[in-house]
């Protein structure tokens, strides 16, 4: 990722979520913080501000503790929100706390607890989430439009697709003329079309515990899928994304590009294998 990054000339990096596995943190001075963020980035192009979103595994923990700005005291690289907005002018990122929209979390959570302090309840939650984002991506006057959550919404690997997200949130981002979903949980990484509208889904889950064996496809569009560890960058302009999907050793093992031609509001889309 050091020498991607580098190369790129990055100006932020994305976390999908699962931040500190295998349950979250402790505490506002948990070890966990520093061994697995703080000591493995010390790349130098990788000094850059990282925005994070909470995993399932991350409410496993004290999630309060995590999202507390004083970790940006100890790591001042570290932003960690439930729900926010990253305004880079040509492009709005919306980042969505998507744990509290699965069910099971709540209704079988099993021998895991999950720290629901500032969600409960879930309903009123998800509703003002969604309202809110509803409304914030109508004001959006930007080029792009990219949702980042931890959940997979749609996904060919062990979790597959969320159907709470697919329900409740997939709405909201056709309304609002989304162009990519990006999030992570499936460890792996992937690409897939949607068949009834022009958005993309990515899958960068790939940090750690790969190698899953499970594979079940959907009925949209797979382009790319590896069951394996890596990551992923993005670079955008004002016509052109331009998705790399690389392995640990920053191998690239699929690249795609989307153009828009005309005014951003009556765009048309140029796919690039």
């Amino acid at each position: 990722m050091g020498r991607v990054g580098e190369k790129l000339g990055i100006d932020f990096v994305i976390s999908t979520g699962d931040d500190f596995y295998k349950n979250g943190l402790k505490g506002l001075h948990d070890q966990a913080f520093e061994e697995s963020f703080t000591d493995i980035y010390t790349a130098k192009s990788l000094q850059k501000p990282w925005y994070l979103v909470l995993g399932n595994h991350d409410y496993r923990g004290n999630s309060l503790a995590q999202l507390s700005p004083v970790l940006r005291k100890i790591d001042d690289r570290f932003i960690c929100m439930r729900s926010f907005i990253v305004n880079a002018e040509l492009v709005d990122f919306f980042f969505v706390d998507t744990t509290p929209f699965q069910l099971e979390y709540w209704t079988h959570p099993g021998k895991h607890h999950y720290d629901w302090r500032g969600v409960a309840p879930r309903g009123k939650y998800i509703a003002n989430l969604l309202k809110d984002l509803d409304v914030a991506m109508k004001k959006s006057t930007a080029r792009w439009k990219i949702v980042v959550g931890h959940h997979t919404m749609r996904s060919v690997s062990e979790h597959g697709d969320t159907e709470e997200l697919l329900k409740l949130l997939l709405p909201v981002l056709k309304d609002n003329g989304v162009d990519f979903y990006i999030n992570g949980h499936d460890h792996c990484l992937e690409h897939i079309s949607s068949r009834d509208s022009p958005l993309q889904y990515f899958t960068s889950g790939g940090g750690s515990k790969a190698w899953r064996g499970i594979f079940r496809p959907n009925k949209d569009k797979l382009r790319f899928f590896y069951d394996g560890q890596g990551f992923m960058s993005l670079q955008l302009n004002q016509d052109r994304a331009h998705f790399i999907f690389y392995d640990v050793f920053g191998n690239i093992l699929y690249q795609w590009s989307s153009s828009k031609t005309g005014h951003p509001r009556t765009s048309t889309y140029l796919d690039e294998e």
